[in-house]
């Protein structure tokens, strides 16, 4: 498995919205295995960018804790496949629970028309 995974971060953890996090880890992942993470800071959110700007970096997949359905399918346009309602916890954490088979994924779709907790 070859993968390149982008985590939206805060404080070091899975950010809950995407839109609002502080950094993305890219995860580049060969055979099975973590080769690499390096955090980018995103720049300034605007709806409809970060699913282009993290398609430079090679993402084939990204984990998240909340998303909307539009950004779902834009990130899709991108080739890029989104897994969503993701556990705050750390990047390396996920992505081998993600390689493992056993990353746990409550669905968090975000509408935009409430607070988020």
């Amino acid at each position: 498995m070859n993968k390149i995974i982008a985590i939206p971060l805060e404080n070091g953890i899975l950010c809950e919205h995407f839109g609002h996090c502080e950094a993305f880890a890219i995860v580049n992942v060969v055979d099975g295995v973590i080769t690499s993470i390096v955090e980018k800071t995103p720049p300034e959110h605007v709806p409809g960018l970060y699913p282009r700007w993290v398609a430079e970096f090679g993402v084939t997949d990204v984990i998240a804790g909340g998303m909307g359905q539009k950004a779902i399918e834009l990130f899709n346009q991108q080739q890029i496949n989104a897994f969503v309602g993701a556990p705050k916890t750390d990047a390396k954490t996920l992505v081998n629970e993600f390689i493992a088979g056993t990353l746990r994924l409550d669905a968090n779709y975000c509408n935009h028309e409430g607070h988020h907790g």
